[in-house]
């Protein structure tokens, strides 16, 4: 069996077709930017799984269309949110973290916090509003959040807030200006009320849109 041999100048022209039909690596495209407009770090309540809880998310649904496309990323305080409340201290020390790596890495980033019920002690004590010591049980404390982080924080929305049962809202707080502090009619925990269901809507309740227009006025 003979075997064809192509002049060279085909040879040639057969090889670049060839490789013209190969396929082409394509650059992969740029990463998009890590850093989002508004970051929300929520704590969520008692017993619920971790994330930012069901109250958290009613709230980043109804800021959403409020920012004008603005980017909203959200962090879910990372702590046990167990009926062992000196735990809550743990919630505050990982929102510190949080915060405090966030800032190195995207300064230009407006911080949002929030908490529901053990949440909000949570952000009380980012607040430095000092422990409830007897009045509800022990709760922990954790230091206030570092000034230098402080002037990063935009805005502060809290639901069903045990401090405030006893008057210390986060509104009196290193936060007052930026800061809204809602409980519901009844609430067992933010108030003198006796309905223990009353702690338990607030993410279908009208201070969700309440919020949720207060925070977009400061972001």
């Amino acid at each position: 069996m003979t075997t064809l041999r192509l002049p060279s100048r085909l040879a040639a022209i057969a090889s670049a077709l060839i490789c013209a039909v190969s396929p082409v690596a394509i650059a992969p495209p740029a990463s998009a930017d890590p850093c989002s407009d508004i970051e929300m770090v929520f704590a969520r309540g008692t017993g619920e799984p971790p994330g930012i809880g069901r109250v958290g998310q009613a709230l980043v649904d109804a800021l959403t269309p409020l920012v004008g496309g603005k980017t909203i990323g959200t962090y879910g305080v990372d702590y046990p949110a167990s009926y062992d409340f000196l735990m809550a201290q743990d919630g505050a020390t990982d929102a510190t973290n949080f915060i405090s790596s966030l800032v190195a890495q995207c300064p230009s980033t407006r911080v949002v916090l929030g908490g529901y019920s053990q949440g909000a002690a949570v952000m009380d004590m980012l607040a430095g509003i000092p422990p409830l010591g007897n009045k509800i049980g022990e709760v922990g404390s954790a230091p206030p959040l570092p000034t230098n982080l402080d002037s990063h924080v935009a805005a502060v929305a809290v639901f069903g807030n045990p401090s405030t049962k006893f008057s210390i809202p986060i509104t009196d707080s290193t936060f007052a200006g930026r800061a809204i502090d809602l409980c519901a009619d009844g609430d067992p925990i933010c108030s003198r009320g006796r309905n223990p269901f009353a702690h338990t809507h607030y993410e279908t309740s009208d201070f969700i849109p309440q919020a949720a227009n207060f925070v977009a006025g400061l972001v």
